[in-house]
């Protein structure tokens, strides 16, 4: 890459640091350097991105210069260009900063190539570098410099050759005080071609590059091929290098990638070696370009800070993007999603279809193979931390899902997902902001982000803050699904015990099909349409870029000693491990079962079953008691004779292992409160046959920190707001996850299934559970379709003026009413 070509990012860190220094006043600083930049259209900004600039002030260690510099880094901005517009500003002390460095980053990019020549013919020696604008060039020969006119140029011409020509060549490439040195070539004299003798006779040692990889202009989805041909003796290795960073698994004389993507520009170069000599190719710059326009002529300008133009041309771009898309398979390096669903809010109307509406997702993602964690009731401490681990386990590569279900709302284009502690006129400083969230997912280079949104999207007029999340990449793999349009409700339906939202009941009908998911979520959005008592209330909306044919079907893939892969499958089955089955031994002779699964990663039931008991004893049961305080417990629904009752609506009895056995059911909520490990008592009652009284034992239990509790949500307190542009180093999380075990709890071999549900197999024997066995009843009611019923909000009417239908809707979003 010349030099007139380096990009800012190449600067390093702390240069930036002291330039943003410089730059942070008014009278010559970034606004300055902003309006001189403004001349190329290219990086030009608009008003909300020179506010954003000046909102870093407001951050501790903020600076509105360095963000500016970030801005202009994304958009390419080449280094040359930033010290032309330094200089229209007259800053010489930043100029200065930025000469002095450059300088010292020469570096050889093209090496000077040994080569065996006949007497008469013409050599060409050539020598490329990237640095700062400027550099010099000086061609010797052993220790004498050539002064002829090519001797100062990067290319040095012998003709016509003479036995004069013959020796070591080498040239020297500087900036001021500062140079670098390339490698030596040898130039030869040997027969002419038609002699037959090789380029390298003998044992002699060297290596030629005698084709050179070309640059190229590359439609989206097409395949780019590189090819660099030498001849060497001994023979040439080769080794390809994209963007300066090297391709490990390009090792051979011919790059090829089937299909590429925007990710897929940039420049390319080969680095050819033997035992003897190294020498670099040219490099090969390759533009991708949307393959979209079918038959037409394509025309990219480049205009740079002189004004001078450079058009580039392509024609005849046949295939369209549909066609291209059909014909490739997509896959991604892994599938993981984040599922919240928040009911029983501190001060607003509680929820019922979250629960049911999550499991139903979760089941469903789990049969695509995507890792999921599943929430409910979080706060707003909770709810950014739950978001960091859920980021911290995405990747290149990988889809990365997030489902909501709760009270939300819509300012200024964003949405923000409300926690349950959020006061009653909350504002964005009490909720999440969903776009932020978008951004530090691009930070990973995930595959496909997708946003499933069932929340309402009417405006707060308690918030009349703009927030600005920060800028988004153009990535072109992103999809939104809102349950409601803008300024509109989201319902859910209510049928005996359970719920369902509008969203999910027509979604869960459609989501595994295997069709690119913005087509999925059309399906969805008909539906819904020809549903009567939807119609005219509420309407999916879909928000996309997504340029590619991928699906939430499609298959993961990666290398088979993938370290991020490895370490994702770690990091979710730490949140995911379960108590082992336990069997306790009373002091009576009663053996008792102590079993666990988990209904959502927060939340757990215990089971208790009698296994043995002696004769004389007529009647047992085994209750829990005493649990730890932070976990939630409803008292009145503990140790209850089925899972209804224990006010689990997800589980089914015959999901557990020997739903024959009478057991006693205990659920446990919140666990992401749990700050130590998790105890309770297990009291057992039982009665001799020739007695009245009934007796107890109790044996105290200690099962560790289960499911999510060893996140520690609940700790790792964040110092601002999850929508302010800010890294999550500055949060307090560091890019290592917090899936570590604090507690020395290792997770089990079983932990690494996709499965929520464990095997209880100490003391029961019971067959393995497979991946349909996760699947509970379904709990909603598909006639509610088919229903004329009128769409009722239990928010707008008054309890008693409800009529007590078999269906009865409530509102999703309650700010403006309390």
């Amino acid at each position: 890459m010349d030099g007139f070509k380096m990009c800012i990012d190449a600067l390093k860190e702390n240069v930036l640091i002291k330039l943003s220094q410089m730059l942070d006043n008014s009278t010559c600083g970034w606004r300055q350097l902003a309006t001189a930049a403004a001349k190329h259209p290219k990086f030009q900004c608009s008003e909300k991105e020179m506010t954003s600039c000046s909102l870093q002030v407001l951050h501790p260690t903020g600076s509105p210069a360095r963000y500016f510099l970030a801005r202009l880094s994304d958009r390419r901005c080449a280094v040359d260009f930033l010290i032309y517009c330094l200089k229209e500003i007259d800053h010489q002390e930043a100029v200065q900063l930025i000469s002095t460095t450059m300088a010292e980053l020469i570096r050889i990019t093209a090496q000077p190539q040994s080569q065996h020549a006949t007497p008469g013919s013409q050599v060409v020696l050539t020598c490329r570098a990237s640095g700062p604008p400027g550099l010099t060039y000086q061609w010797f020969k052993g220790s004498e410099e050539i002064s002829d006119q090519t001797g100062g140029s990067p290319q040095l011409v012998l003709f016509p050759l003479s036995p004069a020509h013959q020796g070591h060549y080498i040239c020297r490439v500087s900036h001021g005080e500062k140079y670098v040195f390339s490698q030596w070539a040898h130039i030869r004299l040997g027969s002419s071609p038609g002699s037959g003798s090789s380029l390298f006779p003998g044992s002699v040692s060297g290596l030629q590059i005698v084709g050179q990889p070309r640059s190229q202009v590359v439609s989206e989805g097409a395949g780019l091929r590189l090819e660099c041909r030498a001849k060497a003796n001994p023979p040439a290795q080769f080794q390809w290098f994209h963007n300066s960073n090297p391709l490990p698994q390009k090792r051979t004389p011919v790059l090829e990638i089937s299909c590429v993507t925007t990710e897929h520009r940039g420049e390319y170069r080969c680095k050819v070696f033997n035992l003897y000599h190294e020498v670099w190719s040219d490099s090969a710059a390759v533009s991708i370009e949307p393959s979209t326009l079918s038959g037409a002529s394509w025309v990219e300008v480049d205009r740079d800070f002189d004004s001078q133009e450079v058009f580039r041309s392509t024609f005849g771009m046949q295939q369209t993007s549909e066609e291209s898309s059909s014909s490739k398979s997509f896959y991604a390096t892994d599938k993981v999603a984040l599922l919240i669903g928040n009911m029983n809010y501190l001060h607003h109307t509680p929820l019922c279809a979250p629960i049911c509406d999550v499991h139903e997702l979760t089941n469903l993602l789990r049969q695509m193979d995507f890792k999921v964690v599943s929430l409910l009731d979080l706060n707003w401490q909770e709810m950014q931390n739950a978001v960091a681990e859920f980021l911290m386990l995405l990747d290149r590569g990988v889809y990365g899902l997030l489902y909501f279900a709760g009270h939300g709302y819509e300012n200024y284009g964003n949405s923000f997902m409300v926690p349950i502690d959020a006061p009653a006129s909350y504002t964005s400083d009490h909720c999440l902001c969903v776009q932020s969230i978008l951004s530090r997912m691009q930070e990973k280079q995930t595959g496909l982000n997708v946003f499933l949104l069932d929340m309402c999207r009417q405006r707060n007029f308690n918030d009349d803050v703009i927030v600005h999340p920060g800028l988004l990449k153009v990535t072109a793999n992103i999809v939104f699904g809102y349950a409601t349009c803008v300024d509109a409700e989201a319902y859910e339906v209510k049928r005996e015990n359970t719920s369902n939202g509008i969203f999910i009941s027509f979604l869960k009908q459609r989501v595994c099909e295997n069709q690119k998911v913005t087509v999925m979520l059309d399906k969805v959005a008909e539906d819904m349409g020809r549903c009567a008592i939807t119609r005219g209330r509420q309407a999916l909306e879909l928000r996309s870029n997504l340029s590619e044919r991928r699906s939430l079907t499609d298959p993961i893939q990666t290398s088979a000693c993938s370290a991020s892969q490895s370490a994702r499958n770690l990091q979710w089955a730490v949140a995911h491990d379960l108590p082992q089955s336990q069997c306790l031994h009373f002091d009576c002779g009663v053996k008792v079962q102590l079993g666990f699964a988990a209904e959502f990663s927060n939340v757990m039931v215990i089971y208790t079953r009698i296994l043995a008991k002696p004769e004389e004893i007529v009647s047992c049961s085994a209750q829990l008691t005493d649990f730890t305080e932070d976990v939630d417990v409803d008292l009145k629904k503990s140790n209850q004779d089925c899972l209804i009752d224990a006010g689990s609506l997800c589980l089914t009895e015959d999901k557990l292992p020997s739903p024959d056995v009478p057991s006693l059911y205990t659920r446990i909520c919140n666990l992401q409160r749990l700050k130590k490990e998790l105890t309770f008592t297990v009291c057992l009652h039982y009665t001799y046959s020739n007695m009245d009284e009934e007796i107890q034992e109790r044996l105290p239990v200690l099962v560790g920190k289960p499911l999510v509790s060893k996140l520690n949500l609940h700790q790792r307190p964040p110092t601002r707001s999850f929508f302010t542009d800010i890294s999550l180093d500055s949060l307090g999380f560091s890019e290592c996850s917090s899936f570590a075990f604090a507690d020395g709890l290792a997770p089990s071999s079983s932990t690494s299934n996709a499965s929520l549900f464990q095997e209880m197999t100490s003391g029961v024997d019971s067959p393995a559970l497979l991946r349909s066995d996760n699947l509970p009843e379904e709990t909603d009611c598909p006639e509610f379709l088919l229903s004329s019923e009128r769409l009722v909000s239990s928010k707008s009417l008054p309890h008693s003026q409800v009529n007590e239908t078999n269906f009865r809707f409530s509102d999703m979003c309650n700010f403006h009413s309390l």
